[in-house]
């Protein structure tokens, strides 16, 4: 994007065009895209009568990836509980069944 013009006061003056692409680029990333496909996101829309079938593909993988993510967290929340429920409190470090969850030796690597 080109650099803004300032404003006497010396602040950024966007148009409502770089307005609109810089609001596109933030939902875009709230949304997990990366810049790679917020890149490419951008490219396809500068040509409005072109398919939708590349946007269609972009975030049917980020939505696979997102999944992902969610399954992976999922799973980590159950262990995460079912490792604190099995804990009594009190004891010593060593006695720790928390930290014995999470040494390497108590868990088989997936």
């Amino acid at each position: 994007m080109p650099e803004p013009a300032r404003s006497p006061g010396n602040y950024r003056v966007y148009s409502g065009k770089t307005l609109d692409r810089l609001h596109f680029i933030r939902r875009c990333r709230a949304l997990g895209f990366t810049l790679d496909q917020i890149r490419t996101l951008l490219e396809l829309s500068s040509d409005a009568e072109r398919a939708c079938d590349e946007v269609d593909r972009i975030a049917a993988v980020h939505l696979a990836e997102v999944e992902g993510k969610i399954a992976d967290l999922t799973r980590l929340a159950q262990e995460l509980r079912s490792i604190s429920t099995s804990r009594q409190g009190g004891g010593t470090i060593s006695n720790c069944c928390i930290m014995g969850a999470l040494s390497p030796d108590s868990r088989t690597e997936s």
